[in-house]
């Protein structure tokens, strides 16, 4: 059954209004009604699962069925009789269409079966039980289509256990609070090494302000999309005579251009109008020359998005005086982590700001700014951690599982009692516990 708001059809951007061959930026929908109406139109050109999935809400009138139904022909001829969903297929020349019609990850509402899904639960370190336990609570109380594979794994550890890796492959989408990672001697990251073994090379932090939680700055809406797998997060240290280390930068024309490629996709299926380069080439002239290159390079297939380049240093500083002029910003790795902690202060700050890795096969969902994730021991002593940002997080995640409407509960529920403002954790000023939150979240979903 597909979820009960607007869903975005899997042919991506056909037609503009008045011209069939001229490509748009808006998604091709289908009214019900009109779907009614033209159903026997329909009929003889599609199957009646390729049917159902042209059932959409409208984003715009189609006045003539004639022209719908040159363009279905049209759609018809290009994707061959084995169906839309599973092909990348290359137009014809002098069609003037841009389709691509297989993404693996778009973070836009899609229809689903409605069958309940397995998710790999990590709680983590510190707060993580703490914020975890809130969403488990949230989706039981709402009824989510989603069910838990619970384990319990801590930063400490040497390596991600085998039977976590192998639940994560299986789910596809893994669900976690904050892993401690020790400063400086000791065991390596387990947040790096998930991103390397399930290749989640992107990660997305959407910084927004939220209505009734007063900031500095206004009209802040950046989604910060890091680059996850190589950069300074590659390992690549050693010692080369005592005293002095060596640690190498890797940044790969492959990964550059996913990553850049992933950025300008994120910004065309959700109507964003700019895409910023954050860099340092002015120095690291070969590293992060490759890096805008490879920017560049995409940039020019997406003519409708304006694209910008920004050192790294000057971006920061726009940031925090003027950072309503973001929309989307990629960056390589360690620029990316620094960029949206900042974002994310500026807008409200990390407890309130949701994320995810990603890949082609798996995503990762958890709190979209790293500072503060694990919290501190006071604030577990008094279980008063915001569980807002993994709520958002698992709103996100709803969605990458094809439950828009849940996804909008939440995310209403959420912004509904921020917006009250009884309950506030102390980072935002209040005193409440998280159990408190929780309950209230949970009393006005809709």
């Amino acid at each position: 059954m597909v979820d009960g708001n607007p869903i975005e059809c899997v042919f991506q951007g056909l037609f503009r209004r008045g011209s069939s061959h001229a490509p748009s930026k808006q998604p091709f929908l289908l009214s019900e009604s009109s779907y009614r109406v033209h159903q026997e139109t329909l009929r003889p050109l599609f199957s009646q699962e390729q049917l159902f999935a042209l059932k959409f809400w409208k984003y715009r009138k189609i006045e003539k069925i004639s022209t719908m139904a040159r363009s279905i022909r049209r759609l018809k001829q290009l994707l061959g009789s084995s169906g839309a969903s599973s092909l990348s297929v290359l137009p014809p020349r002098g069609l003037g269409l841009n389709l691509q019609l297989k993404r693996s990850v778009t973070y836009m509402p899609r229809p689903g079966d409605g069958a309940p899904r397995a998710v790999t639960l990590i709680p983590g370190d510190g707060i993580g039980p703490l914020v975890t336990g809130a969403v488990e609570q949230v989706m039981e109380a709402m009824h989510a289509p989603v069910y838990f594979e619970k384990y319990d794994i801590h930063g400490d550890m040497t390596n991600v256990p085998q039977e976590v890796m192998d639940s994560i492959r299986k789910n596809k989408v893994c669900l976690k609070g904050g892993l401690a990672t020790p400063v400086g001697g000791g065991v390596s990251s387990l947040n790096v090494q998930l991103r390397k073994e399930l290749d989640l090379y992107a990660s997305l932090v959407n910084c927004f302000n939220l209505p009734g939680l007063p900031t500095r700055h206004q009209n802040v809406d950046i989604v910060v999309i890091r680059e996850n797998t190589e950069g300074e997060y590659s390992g690549l240290e050693h010692e080369v005579v005592p005293g002095v280390v060596e640690s190498l930068k890797v940044i790969t024309k492959f990964c550059s251009e996913r990553i850049a490629k992933y950025a300008f996709e994120y910004a065309y299926l959700n109507n964003r109008k700019k895409v910023t380069a954050v860099h340092k080439a002015n120095i690291m002239k070969l590293a992060d020359g490759l890096f805008l290159e490879s920017c560049r390079e995409i940039a020019t297939k997406y003519p409708g998005i304006k694209y910008n380049e920004i050192i790294v240093d000057n971006c920061c500083m726009q940031l925090v005086s003027k950072p309503e002029q973001f929309d989307v910003m990629v960056t390589p790795n360690l620029y990316g982590n620094l960029v949206a902690n900042t974002a994310a202060g500026i807008a409200g700050g990390t407890g309130v700001m949701p994320g995810g890795n990603v890949g082609a096969d798996h995503a990762v969902f958890e709190q979209g700014a790293s500072a503060g994730n694990v919290g501190n021991e006071k604030l577990l002593a008094q279980k008063k951690a915001n569980p807002v940002a993994l709520m958002l997080s698992s709103a996100m995640m709803l969605r990458h599982l094809q439950f828009p409407s849940f996804a909008d509960r939440l995310e209403t529920a959420v912004k509904r009692v921020i917006l009250e403002g009884k309950y506030r954790a102390k980072d935002l000023g209040g005193d409440s516990t998280t159990q408190e939150i929780t309950d209230a979240i949970i009393a006005v979903l809709d």
